[in-house]
């Protein structure tokens, strides 16, 4: 059974930054595109970032390219999502995911997901 664990979430101030980390188990990492989600309240969960099982291809919203960076230790089955310069509107719960296709962005392509943790970045 695949289970992601979300963790590093809190409050920050604007301008400031966080690194968030996705611990998984019960996959095999190195076979799976895992993806970070987020969803601010009355809002629809968006696609933030990912990093492909097919040679390690990152890719972003256009939100958040240029400054959050996803990376992925697979000797630890960890990945992780660094965010800088925070704005407020970055508020959200992130959610961490798992699929197996090569560089999907939607939902409906990530078969596993993880419960979330909260940022929130105060102006």
């Amino acid at each position: 059974q695949v289970q992601l664990v979300e963790s590093g979430g809190g409050l920050v101030q604007a301008g400031g930054s966080l690194r968030l980390s996705c611990d998984a188990s019960g996959l095999t990492f190195r076979t799976y595109t895992m993806g970070w989600f987020r969803q601010a309240p009355g809002k629809e969960r968006e696609f933030v970032g990912g990093v492909s099982w097919i040679g390690g291809r990152l890719y972003y919203s256009d939100s958040v390219k240029d400054r959050f960076d996803v990376s992925r230790d697979s000797a630890k089955s960890i990945v992780y999502l660094q965010m800088n310069s925070l704005r407020p509107e970055d508020t959200a719960v992130y959610f961490c995911a798992a699929s197996r296709e090569p560089q999907p962005r939607a939902l409906s392509g990530f078969s596993s997901w993880g419960q979330g943790t909260q940022v929130t970045v105060s102006s």
